[in-house]
C-alpha cells in the first residue's frame, strides 16, 4: 500500500545562519529579514503547509557556565524576535502558513490574543501560534521571576491560558460585524461579549477590541514530548512538532497522541503530527553520505549540538566526557528533548549522541529521489502525517533551501506524496485538507 499524501513544514528561527560556511553569506544573516522572506517564497512555491519561527527569550549560559561558546558559534544567540517577520512573510507569499512562537509563561493573555487576531487579519487567515510554556530559568529571570515553575505546572498554566485566549477570540461572534448602512451600525453590540474570566493563574474581563479574525483563532502548533506535554498537545493542537527515536518511536508517538485526542473527544485526523528531519541531499548516494559524515564529525558541529541541548535542558554537557557513555541526567527544562537526545540505556557515547543531532527522528541521506522514497516508506509505516524540515545545528544556506524546494519536493510531487497547490485560503483548512 502506497503512502497517502502527507504535509511538509519548515522549522527555523530568526538567528545566525551561514556566515562562515562555504556557500554562505560572509556577513551572516540579513537582520532586515530578507533571507527569511526569500526562504518563505521558496516554501510557498513548493507548497509547504507552514514555516515555523522558533524562539527563546534568554542568552544561554548553561554550557560551560558562560555566554562564551554560544556567542562564539552563534548558536542559540543572538536570536531576534520572530513576530515582526510574520507580516513581511505573509505579504510575500500566497498560501504558506506562518507560525510564530509566543510563551504562555511570559505573554499576558489579552496581549497575545489581540496580537494574534491582528496578525491573522494581516496574513489573510494564514497565521499560526506555536504554543510554548518556556523552560529556561534564564528566561524567567529576564521577566522578573527567580525560576520557571515546575515542569507539569507550566502545562497547567498553559491549559488555562489557552482556555482564556480562546474565550477572548470567541468574544466576537462570527457575524458581529453587520455594516448596516440604513442604521449606521458597524458592529452589533449584542454579538460582542465580555468574558469575565477568573482562573487560578489568569483573569480578563474582555472582550477583545479587535474584529474576529479570518480563522476565528490562529492555527495551534505545539511540541508536546513529555507525557504531560503530549496531553496538552492532544487537547488543543492542530499540528504537533515531534521528535522520536526511529520508525518504531515515530509510530508509537503518533499512536499515543491520537489515542489521547480521542480521550478529549477530538478526531485524531484533526491534528497533524510532523516529525523533525534534516535531509542530506547529494547528486549521488556516495556524495550525500560523505557530506553527512563531514558535517556531523566536525568538532564545531559537536559543540554546537551540545550548546543547544544544554541551553534548553539547563544541563551543562561540557562537564561530560565526549568518549564515555552519558550518565543519567534530569531536568526541569525541556524533558522530552533531553530524553530524545540522551537515549538512556543505549550505551552510546556522548560524541555519538551529539553527532546524531538533537532534532532528527530518523536520518534521511541520499539523492533527492532516494530520500523521497525513504520518506514514502516512513509514512507507510508510521501512518502519517508528514515532516518538518530543519537545519538546526547545521548552517542554513540558500543552496540547502534549493536542494529541498527545487530537488526533494519535485521528487515527492512526482510520487503524488505532497501537494502541488493550495486548495484553500486559510492555513488550518489546508492543514486539515488531507
Amino acid at each position: 500500500m502506497s503512502a497517502k499524501r502527507f504535509h511538509l513544514g519548515w522549522f527555523t528561527n530568526f538567528t545566525v545562519n551561514a556566515w562562515n560556511t562555504p556557500g554562505g553569506s560572509p556577513t551572516g544573516p540579513d537582520w532586515k529579514g530578507g533571507f527569511y522572506v526569500d526562504l518563505a517564497r521558496a516554501l510557498d512555491r513548493a507548497c509547504f503547509d507552514y514555516l515555523i519561527l522558533e524562539d527563546t527569550c534568554m542568552m544561554p549560559d548553561a554550557y560551560g557556565g558562560s555566554f562564551d561558546a554560544p556567542l562564539k558559534h552563534g548558536v542559540f544567540a543572538p536570536k531576534h524576535d520572530p513576530l515582526p517577520l510574520v507580516p513581511l512573510i505573509a505579504q510575500a507569499t500566497t498560501g504558506l502558513g506562518v507560525v510564530a512562537t509566543m510563551s504562555t509563561t511570559f505573554y499576558p493573555p489579552f496581549l497575545l490574543a489581540r496580537l494574534s487576531s491582528t496578525l491573522d487579519h494581516i496574513c489573510g487567515g494564514r497565521f499560526g501560534w506555536n504554543i510554548v510554556s518556556s523552560a529556561e530559568d534564564r528566561a524567567a529571570q529576564n521577566f522578573g521571576l527567580d525560576k520557571m515553575p515546575e515542569h507539569d505546572k507550566r502545562y497547567d498554566i498553559a491549559d488555562e491560558f489557552v482556555e482564556l485566549v480562546t474565550q477572548l477570540w470567541d468574544s466576537w461572534e462570527p457575524d458581529a460585524v453587520v455594516m448596516d448602512h440604513e442604521t449606521g451600525t458597524y458592529a452589533d453590540a449584542s454579538k460582542v461579549h465580555a468574558i469575565d474570566f477568573k482562573g487560578t493563574y489568569h483573569s480578563s474581563r474582555g472582550p477583545l477590541n479587535t474584529v474576529r479574525s479570518p480563522q476565528g483563532r490562529p492555527t495551534f502548533v505545539q511540541a508536546g514530548a513529555s507525557p504531560r506535554g503530549r496531553e496538552f498537545a492532544a487537547k488543543c493542537a492542530d499540528s504537533i512538532i515531534a521528535t522520536a527515536q526511529g520508525v518504531a518511536g515515530m509510530k508509537a508517538y503518533r499512536d499515543d497522541v491520537r489515542s489521547r485526542m480521542e480521550s478529549f473527544g477530538r478526531k485524531p485526523d484533526d491534528c497533524k503530527v510532523l516529525f523533525l528531519v534534516s535531509p542530506i541531499i547529494g547528486d549521488t548516494e556516495e556524495e550525500a553520505r560523505a557530506k553527512h559524515k563531514r558535517m556531523t564529525t566536525d568538532p564545531a558541529y559537536i559543540e554546537q549540538v551540545l550548546i543547544s541541548i544544554s541551553s534548553i535542558s539547563e544541563v551543562d554537557f561540557s562537564e561530560f566526557d565526549l568518549d564515555a557513555e552519558l550518565p543519567p541526567v534530569t531536568t526541569n527544562g525541556e524533558r522530552g528533548s533531553l530524553e530524545k537526545f540522551a537515549q538512556a540505556g543505549s550505551g552510546k557515547k556522548l560524541r555519538e549522541l551529539a553527532s546524531e543531532g538533537m532534532s532528527q527522528s530518523v536520518q534521511l541521506i541520499g539523492t533527492a529521489d532516494s530520500v523521497a522514497g525513504q520518506m514514502e516508506e516512513l509514512m507507510d509505516e508510521v501512518g502519517g502525517d508528514g515532516f518538518l524540515i530543519t537545519r538546526q545545528n547545521l548552517r542554513l544556506t540558500r543552496e540547502y533551501i534549493s536542494q529541498i524546494t527545487d530537488g526533494l519536493v519535485p521528487a515527492l510531487q512526482k510520487r503524488g506524496l505532497v501537494r502541488t497547490g493550495y486548495t484553500h485560503e486559510h492555513f488550518r483548512d489546508n492543514l486539515l485538507e488531507f
